[in-house]
């Protein structure tokens, strides 16, 4: 029997198909739009699917957090992700999810996670030595080969250097199917054998290569060692099992995909909201040249790169990498003021549209980094603010892709300005990528 509660307020849309139209001519345009003319929460149809859109920080902590155990993740992930992580920490459920964050939890410790400091630096030196005063280049493409080249370091160690390239290129014949909504609203093409999909077989059986390759030879190693699959190797549950061969895979997997693209969309955003902002770029340069002067930053430089943390945390307000998020419900569920989403429908929950909400942020639409400097995180809602997702289910990986992304900020802009020809446009798929790249003039910095 349903239970006892009211739908939300319909949004007006086209027969059968609702407002699949207008939400995929401009998604966070639709998003926003709904959210302003409707209110905080409206029940809406994009082709198959009915979701319920929610805009107040109250229900999502709910949702997330209060009565978490009555969601799953949603459609997206199901049809989309899953097929591609298996059961990894991103897409599996219940019990078994709980028993994989645990043995992963360790792997992730901000103790741990501090260690990869150097290759993180490292690694973004290694391309401020291929950078050239007064050469153009799409830095977004550099950003996603320096974090494809630091998860893989992090997670496989030097061993995986050599097929970079190949990794590189799998990823992203995997990211572009996954990223095609028509995947999730019409999921027979999934069956058809388009160039496309072929391309994406084949990256899915190349990281399966290299990541049951590696295993293996971690498996039959005389001693452990340092890199995340060695820790996940090592791992065991209360009743002293590891995890499987199968299990490991799909951990990497997830690590590797979510790993290395958030991050990378992060600093791309960054680059194009730094070059808008003269002001802003120079007081970071500021930071830089007192904190560092003339050598690359460390983990140990962190607490003193407070204004370049910042830079990093207001990106993500403007951008957040994951701008939408959503759950299904598992049974039929009364929200907070006596909203009804019915078993099997989903509730989508939009980053992008809570950062730039008036209500929670002074000029939501200025980047403007020192609005961090205060009490800002204490005083704001935890649900105004979700880059990395919340409850039980927040980021893994969060340490660690703050901490990366400071510190390739740090070591690129204490070398060099990066002045954007032109500024990113959005593409709303599985992150917020920009749509043709981030292309920018670099120029040398010089430092009295």
């Amino acid at each position: 029997m349903m239970a006892t509660g009211v739908l939300p307020p319909r949004a007006t849309g086209l027969p059968v198909v609702g407002s699949m139209l207008a939400f995929q001519r401009n998604p966070l345009q639709f998003l926003c739009g709904t959210r302003d003319r409707y209110g905080d929460v409206v029940r809406v149809q994009i082709g198959p699917l009915k979701v319920t859109l929610v805009s107040d920080p109250n229900l999502v902590e709910d949702i997330l957090v209060t009565r978490n155990r009555l969601w799953r993740k949603d459609k997206f992930l199901q049809t989309t992700l899953r097929p591609v992580l298996g059961e990894g920490l991103l897409s599996s459920e219940g019990a078994f999810w709980r028993k994989q964050r645990r043995l992963a939890q360790p792997a992730f410790h901000r103790d741990r996670i501090t260690g990869y400091g150097e290759i993180m630096v490292d690694h973004a030196l290694r391309l401020a030595a291929e950078w050239r005063d007064g050469e153009e280049r799409d830095v977004h493409k550099d950003m996603m080969r320096v974090t494809v080249d630091i998860v893989a370091h992090a997670l496989f160690g030097a061993s995986v250097g050599d097929r970079a390239d190949e990794v590189a290129e799998a990823l992203d014949a995997i990211l572009t199917v996954v990223a095609d909504p028509m995947e999730l609203f019409i999921p027979m093409l999934k069956k058809l054998p388009t160039p496309q999909r072929r391309r994406f077989d084949r990256g899915v059986a190349s990281l399966d290569g290299i990541i049951y390759g590696l295993i293996a030879s971690r498996r039959k190693a005389s001693a452990p060692s340092s890199d995340l699959l060695s820790m996940l190797l090592l791992s065991r549950d209360e009743d002293g099992q590891g995890m499987s061969d199968k299990q490991l895979r799909d951990e990497c997997l997830t690590i590797f995909l979510a790993g290395h693209e958030t991050t990378a969309i992060n600093l791309s955003w960054t680059w194009d909201l730094l070059s808008q902002h003269p002001a802003v770029r120079q007081t970071l340069e500021e930071e830089l040249d007192e904190v560092l002067g003339d050598r690359a930053p460390t983990p140990a430089d962190l607490p003193r790169l407070t204004y370049t943390a910042n830079v990093i945390s207001e990106s993500l307000r403007m951008a957040p990498p994951a701008w939408s998020m959503g759950r299904e419900a598992c049974e039929d569920v009364i929200l907070p003021g006596g909203w009804l989403v019915p078993e099997g429908e989903g509730v989508w929950f939009c980053p992008w549209a809570f950062h730039r909400d008036r209500r929670w942020f002074d000029a939501p639409n200025v980047f403007r980094p020192e609005r961090w400097a205060g009490d800002l995180h204490k005083t704001l809602h935890r649900y105004a603010y979700f880059p990395f997702g919340g409850g039980p289910r927040f980021c893994i990986g969060q340490a660690f892709a703050q901490m990366e992304a400071v510190l390739i900020l740090a070591t690129l802009a204490r070398a060099f300005r990066v002045e954007v020809r032109e500024p990113g446009v959005p593409e709303t798929s599985v992150t917020l990528r920009p749509k043709h790249g981030i292309t920018a003039r670099l120029v040398r910095r010089a430092r009295s």
